[in-house]
C-alpha cells in the first residue's frame, strides 16, 4: 500500500472513531436545545469546559510521550508502555480521591452544585484510564480496535441519553413510587446527560481492561523521569489548548451580568456546535497524521511530504469553511430547532475560520515534535492562552459573545503564524505558502461574501463554492493524478 493510500486508510478510520464522539455532540444538540432552557444549557455548557481542562491535566502530555519514548528506543517498547500505564493510573486514582475529599472546596469555588462536581470528577478519571488503551491501539496500527470501542462508547451514550431524556420521562408517568419512577433520581433533564457519559467512561474502560493484562503495571523512574521531561512541555501546551478551546465559557459566565450570563452562554455554546465539522475534520486528521509524522521522520523525502500534506488539508478545510457558510440556514435548523439560540449565528464563521487555523498549527506543530523541541509547542500555546484571555477581557463586556468568538479566531490564528515563522528557522518545510494563503483568501472571501453581503442567498452562496472547486481542480490537476497512481 502507498504511503499516502496507508495515511489516507488510517486517517478515515482514526476519523470515524473520533467523528462519531464528537458527532454525537452534534446529534444531541437538537436534543439538548428542546429539552434545555438556553440557560441551562449555559450550565451544561461551562461544566462541561471545567472538563475539558481536567482532562488536559489527568493525562499531561503522556500519549504524546509515549508515542515519541515507543519510536526512539525500539529496545524499551514494552517498558515504555507499562510505564506510561502505571503512571497515568496512579495519578489519576490519586488525583480522584484528593479532588473528592475537596469536593464541598471545588463546588464553592467554580459555582456548581457538590453533584457535579462529583460527576465531573468521576467521568474525568474514566476517561483518563483508557489513555493509554487507546494510545497503545494507535502505536501498534490497530485503528479496528479503536474505531469499535470508540463508536460503541458513542452508541452507549446516545442510547442512554434517548432513554433518560425522552423514554424515562413517559414510562414514570410523573410517578417517583414506580420502578421507572424510582430510577429518576434528579428532577433536572441536564443532570441526566452527566449520568449518561458516567456510564459510557465507565463501559469503554471494562472494554479496554483487556490491555491492561496485556501491557501489565511496570515502572521504570528513571524512564518515567525522561517521559515527563517530554511531557511536561506538552502538557503546559495542552492547559493552553484547554484555555482557548473552552476557557471563553468559563469567562463568559464570569464576566457578563449575572442575570443574562447563563443563557449568553446557552446560546453561544449552542451555535459554537456549527463549527463542529472542520473540527471533525481537523481532528481526525491530527490523529491519522500524528504517528505517520514520528514514523517517516527519518525520510529522505519527509520535508516535502510534509508540505503536500498541508497543503491538502488547507484545501479540504476551506471547502468545508465554504460549505458550511454557503449552506448554514439548513445547517441550523437541522441541529438548533429552537429559534431562541439563533442570535449567536454570527460567531459560526470566526468559530470556523478559527478551527481550521488551528488544523493548520497541528500540521505546521511537526517541526518541534519531531526534533524534540516540545518547549516550543508549550510557548506557542501559553503565547495563544495569553491572546485568548486579553482579548475575551477586552471584548466581552463590550459585544458579549462575539468578543469570544473574535478571542478565539486571534488565538488560533496568531498560533499558527508563529508556528510556521519559527518552524522555518529550526525545521525548515517547503511549505507552498502562496498556495495556501491564496486558497484562504479566496475561501475566506467568498464566505463572508455570501455570509454577510447577500445574507446567505442560497443560489449565489453555491455558486461561489463551484467556483473555488473548479479553481482547485484546475489548478491541482496533474498533482492529484500524480498522487492517485502512487
Amino acid at each position: 500500500m502507498s504511503l499516502y493510500k496507508k495515511l489516507f486508510q488510517q486517517t478515515f478510520i482514526y476519523g470515524l472513531a473520533t467523528v462519531l464522539p464528537r458527532a454525537l455532540a452534534i446529534v444531541l444538540v437538537p436534543l439538548y436545545t428542546s429539552v434545555l432552557d438556553p440557560s441551562s444549557f449555559g450550565v451544561y455548557a461551562t461544566l462541561m469546559a471545567y472538563i475539558i481542562l481536567g482532562n488536559v491535566l489527568l493525562s499531561y502530555g503522556m500519549e504524546t510521550a509515549f508515542f515519541r519514548f515507543l519510536n526512539k528506543d525500539g529496545n524499551k517498547k514494552s517498558l515504555v508502555q507499562s510505564t506510561a500505564l502505571t503512571s497515568i493510573t496512579i495519578t489519576s486514582l490519586a488525583i480522584f480521591v484528593l479532588a473528592y475529599l475537596l469536593k464541598d472546596q471545588i463546588a464553592n469555588l467554580i459555582g456548581f452544585d457538590e453533584r457535579y462536581v462529583v460527576w465531573a470528577l468521576q467521568i474525568l478519571v474514566l476517561d483518563a484510564l483508557v489513555i493509554i488503551p487507546f494510545v497503545w491501539y494507535r502505536a501498534n496500527e490497530k485503528p479496528l480496535k479503536y474505531a469499535f470501542v470508540k463508536i460503541l462508547n458513542v452508541c452507549i451514550n446516545l442510547g442512554f441519553n434517548l432513554f433518560f431524556l425522552l423514554a424515562l420521562p413517559i414510562l414514570d408517568k410523573g410517578n417517583l413510587e414506580t420502578f421507572w419512577g424510582a430510577m429518576r433520581l434528579v428532577d433536572y433533564p441536564v443532570d441526566f446527560i452527566f449520568k449518561a457519559n458516567i456510564i459510557a467512561s465507565g463501559a469503554t474502560l471494562l472494554m479496554v481492561l483487556p490491555l491492561y493484562f496485556k501491557i501489565k503495571f511496570k515502572f521504570d523512574y528513571a524512564l518515567w523521569k525522561q517521559m515527563m521531561r517530554y511531557a511536561f512541555p506538552v502538557l503546559i501546551a495542552g492547559i493552553a489548548f484547554s484555555i482557548n478551546e473552552a476557557f471563553d465559557k468559563i469567562l463568559l459566565d464570569y464576566l457578563l451580568p449575572e442575570d443574562i450570563a447563563e443563557t449568553e452562554v446557552g446560546v453561544y455554546a449552542a451555535c459554537y456546535k456549527l463549527g463542529v465539522f472542520m473540527t471533525l475534520f481537523a481532528t481526525a486528521f491530527r490523529l491519522g497524521i500524528e504517528p505517520f509524522f514520528f514514523n517517516h521522520s527519518k525520510e529522505a523525502n519527509a520535508k516535502e511530504t510534509y508540505a503536500l500534506i498541508t497543503k491538502y488539508f488547507t484545501i479540504f478545510g476551506c471547502i468545508i469553511f465554504l460549505v458550511v457558510m454557503v449552506y448554514i440556514d439548513f445547517f441550523k435548523q437541522l441541529l438548533i430547532r429552537d429559534e431562541a439560540y439563533w442570535v449567536a449565528l454570527s460567531v459560526v464563521p470566526f468559530i470556523l475560520l478559527a478551527n481550521l487555523c488551528l488544523g493548520i498549527y497541528h500540521n505546521l506543530s511537526v517541526w518541534y515534535k519531531v526534533t524534540d523541541r516540545t518547549k516550543y509547542g508549550a510557548y506557542i500555546s501559553v503565547f495563544g492562552a495569553i491572546i485568548t484571555i486579553v482579548v475575551n477581557f477586552a471584548l466581552i463586556p463590550i459585544i458579549s459573545y462575539k468578543g469570544a468568538a473574535i478571542a478565539t479566531l486571534a488565538a488560533y490564528g496568531s498560533m499558527m503564524l508563529t508556528s510556521y515563522f519559527l518552524g522555518r528557522k529550526y525545521y525548515r518545510v517547503p511549505y507552498e505558502v502562496k498556495k495556501i494563503g491564496t486558497y484562504l483568501m479566496v475561501a475566506t472571501g467568498f464566505g463572508a461574501v455570501s455570509f454577510y453581503v447577500f445574507d446567505r442567498n442560497l443560489i449565489i452562496g453555491t455558486a461561489l463554492l463551484l467556483v473555488f472547486l473548479l479553481g482547485v481542480f484546475f489548478i491541482e490537476k496533474k498533482e492529484l493524478k500524480q498522487i492517485i497512481k502512487k
